[in-house]
Parts: structure tokens; C-alpha cells; sequence
């Protein structure tokens, strides 16, 4: 929910007739109004940077840092994690801002987005592209000055193709952005790997791969529900350019698919039995809910889709990491 601004009464301050001439009267009121815009900027500045979006990549990116490091971490590797983690961060909050900004005018036709600071006129573009240009340039610094160039590089790749050649490019071109823009989606364990060793190793691609192949089912499930919006906006979403049953089967193949990518890491030699428990109920799990959706279709369960592939993702990393800890 957006921050309202409260408009000062036009007698706020007013002096009453029986009150003597002199230095008018203090008004806590006032005075608490003067604060409250600048705390209203900075959350909507905030709010730029989608959070929530932004911690799961992060995430996500930890999970690669984990990984990429045998037993237990040192004090340096915890301090290097942290302080890429951070570098992310920034980048990745830089990147949703220019999002926002250059779909502005998107997201205002949306219910979904409409209450985005850009959309709604409270930050101005140049706000927003200062903003989005300050936190990639200290982002991307930090990243090279502190981690490594091979991460900062990645994480600027990974704004780029985000920012620019999905958002500008793709996204209102064809009905597979996204597809083709989640490998930007995809990054985070590789840039978490990257920090770490200085390489991208085969384990770092099958994070990737797992995430590449997660990103369509998650969005096409939204797209479902949310279909009029996006037809309104005139973004050629897969369910507005092909329809909803073609949708639906799409989500289907692809999270059978998913389901052999996410066997890869035990496949591979990355995790042992545990992980391999948790990735056959959670992805049996996404495939029950995308089958249900092929063959009988609902908001609510389309919804419901979505919700759970969340948990899917989260869900499997979290038992990666706990595998790699405890066997």
C-alpha cells in the first residue's frame, strides 16, 4: 500500500482573535508534517526497487555462494559473501528501477502494478533513472573493488539483459519474453559462484538451468489470471497471443521438464538423498498443480499455481542448502 500524504488543514497554525499579537503558536502537527514527505520519498524510492523480487534473487545468489564453498565457511568467505550479497543487491534493485521506469505507463493500466511510485507520477523519470544509475554504479563498484571484475561483469551482464534487452526489447515484441528473459532471471547462482571462486563451474550452470526452466510455468500461471490486464496494457503475453488452453499445456511441459532439471544436482554428484526427497515431492508437487490446470481451468487455481511454484523454488534451494551442511 502506498503512503498517503496528509494535507495540512488551511487553519493548521491559525491564531485565535482572544490570542495576543507575537510569535505564533508551535504546532506538533506542523512540525511531524515536515518529516513525513521526506519518509514517504525514501519508501517509494524503496518500493522501486520491488523487494521481494530482489531478496529472492538474492537468495538465490547466496545459495550459489554456499555451494561453490566446501564445509564450512571462513571468516573471510563470510565476509566476501556478505559484501556480494550487498553488491547484488544494489545492482539488482538498480535494474527493477529502470524496470519501473520504462514501464511507467504499463503499469499504470495494470491493477497489479498501478501503485508503483513511476506509474502513479510521485517520483519524477529523472528520480527514478538518477536512482536506478546510482545504485548500479555503487553496486557494480563495490562488486569489483571488493569481490571480483568476473562478478561485477556478470552482475552488469545480468542488469543489461534485464533492464534493456528484456524490459525494452522483448517484452512488448514477442510472447516468449519470457522465455528468452529469464536467463536474466536465472543469474543469481552463478553470480553467487562467481564471487566466491572467481569461475563458473558445470554446478553453477545447473542452478541456472533449474531457474531458466522455473521462470515460464511462474509467470504464465500469473498471466492467467491476470490476463486482462496484460491485453489492456498491449504486452503480447503468452495467454493474450495464444490463448488460455495453450497457456496451460505450456505450463504443463515445462514443469515436467523442470522436473528432470531439478534431479540434476543429486545426478551430478552436488547433494545426496535428502535433496533428492525434497526435489521429487516439490517438483511432483508443481507438476500435480500444472496438471490440474491443463485439465480444468480457474483463476483460483491458477493462483494457486503460482503461489506454489514460490514455494518451489524456495522450498528446493533451502533443502540444497541444508543438504550441503548436513551430509
Amino acid at each position: 500500500m502506498q503512503p498517503r500524504f496528509a494535507r495540512a488543514s488551511g487553519c493548521a497554525g491559525a491564531r485565535s482573535p482572544h490570542e495576543p499579537p507575537g510569535r505564533p503558536k508551535a504546532n506538533p502537527a506542523a512540525r511531524s508534517a515536515k518529516g513525513r514527505p521526506v519518509t514517504a520519498t525514501l519508501r517509494q524510492f524503496y518500493a522501486l526497487t520491488k523487494p521481494r523480487v530482489v531478496q529472492l534473487i538474492v537468495f538465490c545468489a547466496l545459495i550459489g555462494m554456499v555451494l561453490a564453498v566446501p564445509g564450512l565457511p571462513g571468516r573471510g568467505e563470510i565476509a566476501r559473501a556478505a559484501i556480494a550479497c550487498f553488491g547484488i543487491w544494489l545492482v539488482a534493485g538498480a535494474a527493477a528501477a529502470f524496470n519501473c521506469l520504462v514501464e511507467k505507463g504499463i503499469d499504470a493500466k495494470m491493477r497489479r502494478t498501478a501503485w508503483r511510485p513511476t506509474a502513479k507520477g510521485e517520483l519524477s523519470d529523472l528520480q527514478a533513472l538518477v536512482f536506478s544509475a546510482a545504485l548500479c554504479s555503487l553496486g557494480s563498484w563495490i562488486l569489483y573493488a571488493w569481490v571480483n571484475p568476473l562478478t561485477m561483469w556478470l552482475t552488469l551482464a545480468t542488469f543489461i539483459g534485464y533492464a534493456v534487452i528484456y524490459t525494452v526489447i522483448l517484452k512488448p515484441l514477442t510472447p516468449q519474453n519470457i522465455v528468452i528473459g529469464g536467463a536474466s532471471g536465472a543469474m543469481p547462482p552463478v553470480l553467487g559462484w562467481a564471487a566466491m571462486t572467481g569461475t563458473v563451474g558445470p554446478e553453477a550452470l545447473i542452478l541456472f538451468l533449474i531457474i531458466f526452466l522455473w521462470t515460464p510455468p511462474h509467470f504464465w500461471a500469473l498471466a492467467l489470471y491476470r490476463v486482462e490486464d496484460y491485453r489492456k496494457s498491449g504486452l503480447p503475453m503468452l495467454p493474450v497471443t495464444h490463448g488460455n488452453e495453450f497457456t496451460r499445456l505450456q505450463i504443463l511441459l515445462y514443469t515436467l521438464v523442470l522436473f528432470a532439471a531439478c534431479l540434476m544436482p543429486f545426478a551430478y554428484g552436488m547433494s545426496s538423498w535428502l535433496y533428492l526427497a525434497a526435489a521429487v515431492v516439490l517438483s511432483a508437487g508443481f507438476t500435480w498443480y500444472s496438471f490440474r490446470l491443463w485439465r480444468e481451468y480457474s483463476d483460483a487455481l491458477a493462483r494457486e499455481t503460482f503461489r506454489f511454484s514460490l514455494i518451489h523454488l524456495s522450498a528446493l534451494f533451502a533443502a540444497l542448502l541444508i543438504d550441503h551442511y548436513l551430509l
